[in-house]
């Protein structure tokens, strides 16, 4: 079986009792930092069985080593540094080659930013999309939030602790003065909420990075959430900046 365990994101007390269980139950364990994983194992009181280095760059020669463990009968989590495996996090590779092999698999429930920052955030939570890490350049990340202009659902997104004030000048430019929320340290000591307009938060975050994890979401298209400006910028002029 493989066990594809969500971890706390920030707060120990988040792992739940069947992720300590299927942690405490697996001889080999795959995850991004070992000692990370190892930081985690030690708090919970679970000996240290057979871990396995599974990060972006190694998981097709890891992968194929935790699939023979499997083969062989072994029990193999899966997990990342914080969250859930394979949401912007190495494991969805192992985990489709594990469907194709005929495997069994198990999802274990657990702490999510994504939907911890939708429901903090104050917006419609009835749909939405999550697009992962945004691109760094100018032209490719004005055309990330672009490609959502006309859509109604609530959009997420992780970004960067030093992009910020980026990434909200260009979801500005290409969406219009939204309401947003930039979520930082969810579930943390010093996790905090900044809500308003994108006008609003630009300033705030401008040229200044943050410390800690962010989470970004901005309203989907809807007059509720959003401020009529004179002006709306011409797309098809900044789309191509990079």
């Amino acid at each position: 079986m493989l066990y594809v365990v969500a971890t706390p994101i920030g707060n120990l007390g988040d792992l739940t009792p069947r992720a300590r269980e299927a942690l405490q139950a697996a001889e080999v364990i795959a995850c991004e930092d070992t000692r990370r994983t190892w930081g985690l194992l030690s708090a919970c009181g679970i000996p240290r069985p057979e871990l396995v280095s599974y990060r972006q760059g190694n998981e097709a020669r890891a992968g194929e080593r935790l699939i023979q463990a499997l083969q062989a009968g072994r029990a193999v989590a899966l997990c990342s540094d914080g969250g859930y495996p394979g949401i912007s996090d190495p494991g969805y590779r192992l985990v489709r080659r594990v469907v194709q092999e005929g495997l069994p698999v198990q999802v274990l429930p657990g702490a999510s930013a994504v939907d911890i920052a939708l429901i903090a955030s104050g917006l419609s939570t009835s749909s939405y999309t999550f697009k992962g890490f945004p691109p760094r350049k100018a032209g490719a990340l004005l055309r990330f939030f672009a490609d959502e202009r006309e859509q109604p659902h609530t959009l997420i997104c992780f970004e960067s602790p030093f992009r910020v004030g980026a990434c909200l000048q260009a979801a500005r430019e290409a969406l219009g003065d939204r309401e947003a929320a930039v979520c930082i340290e969810m579930t943390k000591q010093f996790e905090r909420v900044e809500r308003g307009y994108l006008s609003e938060l630009l300033p705030r975050f401008a040229g200044k990075p943050v410390k800690g994890e962010v989470t970004i979401v901005i309203a989907g298209s809807n007059p509720k959430f959003a401020r009529e400006e004179p002006e709306v910028p011409e797309l098809s002029l900044v789309l191509h900046r990079d």
